[in-house]
């Protein structure tokens, strides 16, 4: 009944890799995402819901926007050393949207609301590839609403504050052998949390008419994620407690965001904006898994991520009135040791290069694009604790990369 034990719990506990650093998105805005997110100094738009409530203060009238982001992510594995064949993830696209709103309420008091989705991709492997009983398929999907509120306490310094309401879904698939059957099983689970609660602050600063500075906070967010396991094979057929069958519940925390930056406005046209941001994923110190069935034994397992960082560089030019080009440049490092990546998602120092563009074609309609184009560094892993077979570390090379296309549009009153 061990053996029963661990397979569920294998199977669940790769919901916790969803949650790292390549399945957290910060595409939120087309203009944000071609300065490569170096946002929050700058915030100058309705997205400033999500990247620093304090800039919304300083947003005149009232503003509407939405964007639109295709996400298409890659990865390999060779392996397992000391073989050096190849396996490549499925190629999927993943279209992550955001609409945000602001109005001014006066010159000191403003609102705010945005919808965002702040992690939501997924891996998916040849359901008959060498790593089949680590991963086959990991899904994510997290949703925010956020009301804020932003009040400038003097023309130079605004603070702003936000209600988030998130709920989630996630699917996992992976197989198990059958011993003493042929062949695999396949273990599937879904589960989802329909209500999580969290918020968000910021700050923003404006000493001199062309120095800003702006900070911005991104609570953890607990969920209570339910879900059903279903098992297809032999063993089920035979018996029903031999492979993962029935309710289960887990408790999981998305990280906190902690967010610093600096804008400075070179020239009436040019701008340039510098971001550090510091993610807490050491909130994953342990994993807990409870069987609403007490035939099983609940179930707890430490969880080695650490917290991580991302620096940013964005830049912006205006050309003519109406067109401004923007780009800029990221470093995301990984939240967790060589030994401990998994295919479920392959994680890798990463580096992000952005470039955008802006037209304005009415008076009160601008039409918004940029691309953005990641390169993970190749990792070898050769003391891997993911295991297969029992006692076989999942030893080799992977590789990621990922690009993605933005469009927005922003419509003022």
């Amino acid at each position: 009944m061990k053996k029963i034990f661990t397979y569920l719990f294998v199977t669940f506990a790769l919901s916790s890799s969803v949650f790292a650093g390549g399945f957290q998105l910060n595409q939120h805005g087309a203009k944000a995402s071609g300065m490569s997110g170096a946002f929050t100094a700058v915030a100058n738009d309705p997205s400033a819901v999500y990247w620093n409530p304090g800039g919304l203060s300083f947003i005149k009238g009232t503003h509407f926007m939405i964007s639109s982001h295709l996400v298409t992510p890659s990865s390999s594995f060779r392996g397992i050393t000391p073989n050096v064949d190849e396996y490549k993830v499925v190629k999927r696209t993943f279209y992550p949207s955001n609409f945000f709103a602001s109005h001014s309420i006066n010159d000191d008091w403003a609102v705010g609301v945005g919808f965002t989705v702040p992690f939501g991709l997924g891996t998916k492997w040849d359901e008959d590839w060498v790593g089949r009983y680590l991963a086959v398929e990991t899904e994510l999907q997290i949703f925010t609403l956020t009301p804020t509120v932003s009040y400038k306490i003097t023309k130079d310094l605004s603070i702003g504050a936000g209600f988030v309401f998130s709920f989630a879904n996630v699917k996992i698939i992976q197989k198990t052998p059958q011993t003493p059957f042929s062949g695999d099983a396949k273990i599937t689970l879904d589960g989802n949390d329909k209500s999580a609660f969290g918020y968000s602050f910021g700050v923003m600063y404006k000493p001199t008419e062309q120095l800003t500075l702006g900070a911005a906070f991104q609570s953890n967010i607990d969920y209570d994620f339910s879900g059903t396991a279903n098992s297809e094979g032999a063993q089920q057929l035979i018996d029903a407690k031999r492979l993962p069958i029935g309710d289960i519940i887990a408790k999981l925390k998305t990280p906190f965001n902690l967010a610093v930056g600096a804008a400075y406005q070179v020239t009436d046209k040019w701008l340039i904006s510098t971001d550090f941001q510091y993610v807490g994923w050491s909130s994953y110190d342990s994993l807990k898994v409870d069987f609403v069935d007490p035939v099983y034994t609940d179930l707890a397992s430490p969880r080695l991520y650490d917290n991580s960082f991302i620096i940013r560089l964005g830049t912006d030019y205006k050309l003519f009135d109406d067109f401004s080009i923007r780009g800029g440049v990221y470093y995301d490092k990984k939240p967790v040791e060589d030994n401990m990546v998994a295919p479920s998602l392959p994680e890798t120092d990463r580096i992000g290069m952005t470039i955008g563009a802006e037209y304005k074609f009415l008076n009160n309609l601008s039409l918004r694009g940029s691309f953005l184009y990641i390169r993970g560094n190749e990792l070898k892993v050769d003391n891997s604790k993911q295991l297969i077979h029992g006692n076989t570390p999942f030893n080799g090379v992977y590789n990621i990369n990922a690009t993605v296309f933005s469009i927005g549009l922003l419509y003022s009153l």
